[in-house]
C-alpha cells in the first residue's frame, strides 16, 4: 500500500517560494476587502420651483462592488438647470489601505516569479556557442 506523501522540495526553490507568497498575498488581499460596506449621501437642492425642494439620495455599496452606483453629475435631477447637488457624505475607504497594499504585493511578486521564468530561458542567456563567438572565444578553424 502506498501512503500520501508530501513533497516540500518545489516551495524551497526560488519560484515555488514565490508561488507560495502569491497565494497568501492573494489570499489576504481578499479576504480583507470582504467585510467593506459603504453610504454616499447626496443632498439635492432645487431652489428654482416655487417651494424649494431638498432631496437626500442615498447609495449604499458594499464588495464585490457594483458600479451600478453613479455620481451627483450622472444623477437625473442634477441635469436640470438650478438644480443643485452637494456630497453630504462618504465613507471613508481608508480601510481599503491594506487590501490595496497587498495587491501591489501581489503584483510585485507576479513580477519577481516573471524575472525569475525569464532567467531560466534561453532569451536570458544564449547558448555556448554563439556567447563564444561574441564574448572573444576561439574561433572555429576554417577549411584555408
Amino acid at each position: 500500500m502506498s501512503s500520501f506523501q508530501l513533497n516540500l522540495s518545489p516551495p524551497k526553490e526560488p519560484l515555488g517560494f514565490i508561488k507560495v507568497l502569491e497565494w497568501i498575498a492573494s489570499i489576504f488581499a481578499f479576504a480583507t476587502c470582504e467585510g467593506f460596506r459603504g453610504k454616499t449621501k447626496i443632498l439635492v437642492s432645487c431652489p428654482t420651483t416655487k417651494v424649494p425642494d431638498n432631496k437626500t439620495i442615498t447609495a449604499t455599496f458594499g464588495y464585490p462592488f457594483s458600479y451600478q452606483f453613479q455620481y451627483c453629475m450622472e444623477l437625473a435631477p442634477c441635469r436640470s438647470q438650478g438644480v443643485m447637488c452637494y456630497f453630504g457624505s462618504v465613507t471613508s475607504i481608508g480601510s481599503l489601505n491594506v487590501p490595496v497594499i497587498f495587491g501591489f504585493l501581489n503584483m510585485i511578486l507576479w513580477g519577481g516569479n516573471a524575472w525569475f521564468v525569464y532567467k531560466e530561458t534561453n532569451l536570458h542567456s544564449p547558448s555556448n556557442t554563439s556567447a563564444s563567438h561574441t564574448q572573444g572565444g576561439i574561433p572555429l578553424p576554417t577549411g584555408t
